[in-house]
């Protein structure tokens, strides 16, 4: 009771040892601070250990602050530029993948060369521009058919760039360059198949009114899906962004030729 080893009446393994220690330290919720000098000096001062993480907090990622439109951390994987052939069977074989290799690639000549051809063949495609072009002298087709070719060159370049416009509206962030590009090859492509139905066929036959809305919704489809993957946008922002080219595709070139 009264022995030397006591000092306030406990026995002393009660009497907290004087290391800077304490129990409570090592409970879930506490951290330890350690003196300075203690594991090769690092001093915590009280802040939570490496790794630590509050209950019921997410872990963040690491790249915060790096935004998408549609909410990728980096570009999707490119690469080299396609050769003619492969690019223009890419977007029918490999329509994503293709469209993800040329986000960073212009295609230029392509589309000028398709939107030249096409013009050319437009205009005897249309019933009535056939029937003149076919009844006046050589010269007068020539200049029809060379300002055919200018003509829709012309307007697949401004309906590409409203496209790019409004792809950029909604939050895409793809480059000019690919976007009207493709575009343009979308748009006079996929209606070369009711295009040379139409040298040969009545524009009221069946077929060719099949063909014509077949290709059209189809052109649909890959027009919205090249917006968003050049643009990284969802379904919906990519569809309302290719709408005025689709509407216009349909109005000045389908019903046209199919009414």
């Amino acid at each position: 009771m009264g022995g030397q080893g006591y000092e306030s009446g406990e026995p002393e393994y009660f009497t907290a040892p004087n290391d800077g220690y304490h129990p409570a330290a090592e409970q879930p919720g506490h951290t330890r601070a350690f003196p300075a000098g203690e594991y090769g000096g690092y001093e915590t001062h009280g802040a939570p250990y490496e790794g630590y993480q509050e209950p019921g907090r997410a872990e963040e990622p690491y790249n915060v602050g790096v935004y998408r439109a549609g909410g990728q951390a980096a570009p999707r994987v490119g690469g080299p530029r396609l050769p003619w052939k492969a690019l223009i069977t890419g977007i029918y074989r490999e329509p994503a993948k293709t469209f993800d290799r040329m986000r960073e690639h212009q295609v230029w000549l392509p589309a000028l060369t398709v939107s030249l051809l096409y013009g050319a063949l437009a205009v005897l495609g249309i019933g009535i521009t056939q029937s003149e072009v076919e009844n006046s002298t050589f010269s007068t087709a020539l200049v029809s058919i060379l300002s055919g070719a200018v003509i829709f060159t012309l307007a697949g370049g401004m309906l590409g760039a409203v496209t790019y416009g409004l792809a950029r509206q909604f939050g895409g962030d793809g480059p000019w360059r690919s976007t009207i590009g493709l575009a343009v090859l979308i748009g006079w492509t996929t209606d070369a198949p009711r295009l040379l139905l139409a040298l040969f066929l009545p524009a009221g036959n069946v077929v060719v009114q099949a063909v014509g809305w077949a290709t059209w919704i189809f052109c649909a489809v890959l027009l919205t899906t090249m917006v968003r993957r050049i643009h990284d946008l969802p379904w919906g922002k990519a569809a309302g962004a290719a709408a005025v080219q689709l509407l216009a595709l349909l109005v000045l070139i389908k019903l046209p030729t199919l009414g």
